[in-house]
């Protein structure tokens, strides 16, 4: 007793209230509230178990803490649930860690705020408020050795200062391993999880791609002789099932039952000196709630860059060491600086490139709020082609094995750059105009990341009747041929996540004939990413019956769904390069007419969903031209994000596409649809249940 009453006298000197369990499993009584002057001082506990002591829950010392009005504090949600704001995991008393409260009355790992405020956080990653007790400067003043009163030396087991000494010291190490000088090679990933983990995924499943076939007429004269006969090929990915999407709301058993595939995610965060406050608060939040969804078997790395870039960690898998590594690197970022993307993309490829081991599926994210001040000047006005070059030659290929997804934020990011990196590699650009949606918009890209289904899936089409011929294919950015000779083509898709929908238009020339004519024959191949087979699909042969007479029949709806897209990214382009050479009117002109076309369509007649979304979209640049100044805030991202989701046919965030009430929304997945839920149910959590990583 006599010791304990040692260690609570000196805890009273340090300004800190420590509580141990006595070696007979009795309580330590306590000193009164005033004692010390610390009834609103900051606290740490180290509790030990006693021996053959059960760990069950204790009280924290915090939970007696008066608020300043005299009632008792409720704490936080983080401390109720027994979750550090920081790291998320357990803080359940007699699991030999240190536990802070702070004046506050919040609650952390004593190791996850020391590092906060290692890096000069000296604020409440809850509450914001500003400390006057410092939990790493209360902890120097134990004995370099060890020591906290007495005349021997105690073991860690028997010394709950000691214990906490050491871990902190280990945190220290940790935290300053993380902004060493960076290595030469990028070699040093961290092995794949054991194959042993994933035994179930090898049976694959019954689900495959399907094909689709819609010609714009099933009927067509006999004396009829077409050059412009479109066909429409309709792509979808097999299904998910919901369990594939979620990282951290599955255990272990559905993970296992999972056929979604690890991923290895590199991503680049714009720290430069604009940055600062709110921005990187919330960059910290979503890089939080991307990290918290990936599963022990992805792997993440993260650049961060301002006037130089460096790696925070290698690859590593997101067990929860690795998730804890991870917050506490991205909780210590800091701004200032100008803006170098380029140095930033050459390391985050480098950490692709130099991996010892890959996970199948793999991207990186770049998110940016500027204009790249070492490389492009303030004035440059040169080609996409000028603008790709900051991407590294090795992931500009037709593969797009690693697309390269990229997130302007903000009035003053530079999207033109943005976008031409992203199409240069296979990425999307998305348009964060309101920071309140930055999460949102990384949710909905994770969504579909951590969903992928198809890779390398090549899709070709063969003309069966010797005089048809095709004339061209319509699909957007992804790469294409048609043969010298007209008589075959093909379409490079690539990865597709699951339950994507893509649709190519082709265009033939039919013959005269007087009976039935079998157009095309289509066909794909793709490799299923958990098992690595290749996948093949015959679809069915495209025909037309040939009447003798001339038949009136109602023009394929889903052949001119897909013409209106076409039409609406046509005049989205046309009007971009109208506005870019100072002519608003004539692009403002260019969208009414293209609307006033779509409203003319059979699909559009037919309150087509899609035609509705086109028609809101067109819309909504037209505002955004209403003068010089807002489309150079808001108009050029607008219309670029859009041409970028078009081009792809893939969700990008841009305005309030993420908000399920509007109407822009198109090529949305249930898997994004999921993941934006999440986002905004984690949202919606009080502060102290979420991963905090707070800014400086």
């Amino acid at each position: 007793m006599e010791g304990a009453w040692r260690k609570v006298r000196k805890a009273l000197g340090l300004r800190l209230d420590v509580h141990a369990s006595a070696a007979g499993g009795g309580n330590v009584p306590r000193a009164p509230s005033g004692a010390g002057g610390c009834r609103r001082d900051a606290a740490v506990e180290v509790v030990a178990p006693a021996a053959g002591e059960s760990s069950g829950p204790s009280t924290p010392v915090g939970a007696h803490r008066q608020s300043k009005s005299g009632g008792r504090s409720s704490s936080t949600h983080s401390s109720k649930q027994g979750k550090c704001a920081i790291c998320f995991a357990s803080m359940r008393s007699g699991h030999g860690q240190a536990l802070f409260t702070a004046e506050c009355s919040h609650m952390f790992h004593f190791q996850c705020i020391s590092s906060n405020v290692k890096h000069g956080n000296y604020v409440c990653p809850v509450c914001r408020a500003k400390w006057k007790e410092i939990p790493c400067r209360s902890l120097s003043s134990t004995s370099p050795h060890g020591r906290v009163g007495g005349d021997h030396i105690r073991s860690p087991q028997q010394d709950p200062h000691l214990a906490l000494h050491r871990q902190v010291s280990n945190r220290r190490r940790e935290v300053r391993r993380l902004h060493t000088s960076e290595p030469a090679d990028y070699n040093d990933d961290e092995p794949l999880q054991r194959i042993e983990a994933f035994d179930n995924l090898n049976s694959g499943s019954s689900k495959t791609a399907e094909i689709s076939s819609y010609p714009e007429f099933q009927v067509v004269s006999q004396a009829s002789c077409l050059d412009g006969f479109d066909i429409l090929i309709h792509v979808k990915a097999p299904t998910s099932s919901s369990d594939d999407i979620t990282g951290s709301l599955v255990n272990a058993s559905s993970m296992r039952s999972s056929r979604r595939v690890p991923i290895d995610l590199v991503t680049v965060l714009d720290v430069s000196g604009s940055m600062a406050g709110t921005k990187l608060a919330l960059l910290k939040q979503a890089m939080g709630f991307v990290i918290q969804h990936l599963r022990p078997s992805d792997r993440l790395s993260v650049i961060a860059f301002s006037s130089t870039a460096r790696r925070l960690f290698p690859l590593q898998r997101m067990s929860h060491h690795g998730r804890q590594q991870a917050l506490q690197a991205i909780s210590s970022l800091g701004s200032g600086g100008g803006t170098n993307i380029a140095d930033a993309l050459k390391k985050a490829v480098k950490v692709i490139e130099d991996r010892n081991y890959k996970n199948s599926v793999c991207s990186i994210i770049l998110l940016s709020d500027g204009q790249d001040t070492y490389n492009i000047s303030s004035n440059f006005q040169g080609t996409s082609a000028g603008r790709r070059s900051l991407v590294p030659s090795s992931i500009l290929n037709d593969l797009h094995m690693v697309p390269l997804h990229t997130f302007g934020f903000g009035a003053d990011h530079d999207s033109d750059t943005l976008h031409s990196i992203s199409e240069a590699s296979g990425g999307t650009f998305s348009f964060i105009e309101d920071e309140g949606v930055m999460q949102d918009a990384f949710a909905q890209c994770i969504g579909g990341l951590l969903s992928v289904a198809v890779q390398e899936m090549r899709l070709s089409m063969e003309c069966v009747d010797p005089g048809v011929q095709l004339c061209s294919i319509k699909c957007g950015s992804y790469p294409s041929k048609v043969a010298r000779d007209g008589r075959n083509g093909s379409v490079d898709i690539a990865h597709l996540y699951a339950d994507e929908e893509k649709d190519i238009l082709l265009s033939v020339a039919i013959p005269e004939s007087c009976e039935q004519t079998s157009l095309l024959r289509v066909a794909c191949a793709y490799k299923d990413p958990v098992t690595n087979e290749t996948i093949k699909i015959q679809g069915d042969e495209v025909k037309i019956n040939r009447p003798t007479s001339t038949v009136s029949v109602p023009v394929s709806i889903e052949v001119d769904r897909e013409r209106n897209r076409i039409r609406a990214a046509n005049s989205i382009e046309s009007a971009r390069a109208a506005a870019e050479r100072g002519a608003l009117s004539e692009a403002v002109t260019i969208l009414e007419d293209c609307r006033r076309a779509l409203s003319q369509s059979v699909a559009s007649q037919n309150r087509d969903r899609l035609c509705m979304a086109l028609d809101a979209e067109l819309r909504e640049i037209q505002e955004r031209m209403a003068n010089r100044q807002l489309y150079e805030a808001s108009g050029r991202a607008y219309m670029l994000s859009g041409l970028s989701s078009h081009s792809w046919q893939r969700a990008t965030a841009r305005g309030d596409s993420t908000d399920s009430t509007t109407l822009v929304h198109s090529y949305q997945t249930p898997s994004m649809v999921q993941m934006l839920e999440h986002s905004q149910n984690f949202s919606s959590l009080p502060q102290g249940r979420r991963p905090q990583v707070q800014g400086r």
